[in-house]
């Protein structure tokens, strides 16, 4: 079953996001995809402020991967956009193990990558400030997570 939220700004964006982390657990995986400037990142600022990581949060383009290791659980931030540009395994399936919060920006773009459980969000601009969220999940702790608190 799949689960709609609308965003009418940030604020709404941002709440969602500290609302799943609410429901947080070891080795949590959640894929943000939506065209650019549709909130992804400002779901992961507020996720990660619900986590208690005081780090400013920027979208690691360039990076692939920032680890914010200081909150209630490491949260670990992808943006694979970038990522048909290298060559090497950079071992991006390691980190679903490791005990954190596992989040990727444009995670379509990996799909073979992800792993069978896990929560996809996908951000729809509708104008601009508001955004619809999809929310589809793989398996039944990410189901639980969507009917509380969706």
């Amino acid at each position: 079953m799949d689960f709609k939220y609308i965003s009418k700004d940030i604020d709404d964006t941002l709440t969602i996001a500290e609302n799943i982390e609410s429901e947080k657990f070891p080795n949590m995986v959640i894929c943000l995809d939506g065209e650019l400037g549709s909130g992804k990142t400002v779901f992961v600022k507020g996720f990660a402020k619900a986590l208690g990581i005081e780090e400013n949060i920027t979208s690691p383009t360039f990076n692939i991967i920032k680890e914010y290791p200081n909150g209630e659980l490491p949260l670990y931030h992808m943006d694979v956009y970038r990522l048909d540009e290298l060559e090497e395994d950079i071992g991006i399936k390691d980190y679903y193990k490791k005990g954190g919060v596992t989040i990727i920006e444009w995670a379509e773009m990996i799909k073979d990558e992800l792993p069978e459980e896990r929560l996809e969000i996908v951000f729809k601009i509708v104008d601009e400030n508001t955004r619809v969220l999809l929310f589809k999940p793989y398996g039944k702790v990410y189901e639980e997570l969507c009917e509380s608190v969706l």
